[in-house]
């Protein structure tokens, strides 16, 4: 046999094996991850909670701070609106898609006032005393914003419910907790701090015309 005639064959690991035949033996590597992690459940702390509302939105959050004070983007995700089992009390909890990150987590209260943004009838704004989004308290001036005017609407019924709801059932707010010491000055605070709200909000409302969303954030918002 000639060297012509001989089979050529190539034998490295990493090649391919070729025989004068002209048949290709495909080289299939196995590879083992170095490291192999765990699957890790996202705990939620749901579990005394049921779901009143979950939606799709996008979430602003006003920003007085900057020069000239402005809207700025907190995420699009999973709105929740959770209910306690045990003491009716109500917050909102949302998370940015793939992240998981809360962008807000707030309670709500009887005196909350949904302002609907004059430039569109998907978008409302409210004001928080307390979200804890990032961990520490702190006062907010929110603005929510939906992919279509039905969910809009439904997030105003819920809203409204859950403003009922801590009215007659919720023990902090229906006069219930007078029994174990709470005073009439911390209604009276409350009323400050309600009237506090409500004109910081009616402020910030004129400024809604401001935020305006472009057709493709809509379409993230949908999906």
């Amino acid at each position: 046999m000639s060297e012509s005639e001989a089979p050529i064959t190539l034998t490295n690991d990493h090649d391919k094996s070729l025989t004068e035949n002209g048949e290709e033996t495909e080289f299939d590597p196995q590879f083992k991850p170095i490291v192999t992690l765990p699957e890790v459940e996202v705990k939620l702390n749901e579990d005394d909670e049921e779901e009143m509302l979950k939606i799709r939105a996008k979430l602003y959050r006003f920003d007085s701070n900057s020069d000239p004070s402005e809207w700025k983007e907190r995420g699009t995700g999973e709105l929740k609106m959770l209910r306690h089992k045990e003491n009716n009390s109500v917050r909102i909890v949302m998370r940015r898609d793939k992240t998981f990150k809360i962008c807000a987590n707030h309670f709500l209260t009887p005196w909350m006032e949904l302002k609907k943004n004059p430039s569109t009838d998907r978008a409302y704004v409210y004001t928080v005393p307390a979200d804890f989004a990032d961990e520490k308290a702190k006062s907010e001036c929110l603005a929510i914003k939906f992919g279509n005017v039905e969910n809009a609407i439904l997030f105003k019924t819920r809203f409204e419910d859950a403003k009922k709801i801590l009215a007659t059932d919720c023990d902090l707010y229906n006069g219930k907790c007078d029994e174990n010491g709470s005073s009439s000055e911390d209604d009276e605070d409350e009323a400050e701090v309600s009237d506090k709200e409500n004109k910081e909000s009616n402020e910030i409302t004129q400024k809604m015309s401001e935020l305006e969303v472009k057709k493709d954030e809509d379409e993230k918002i949908k999906n």
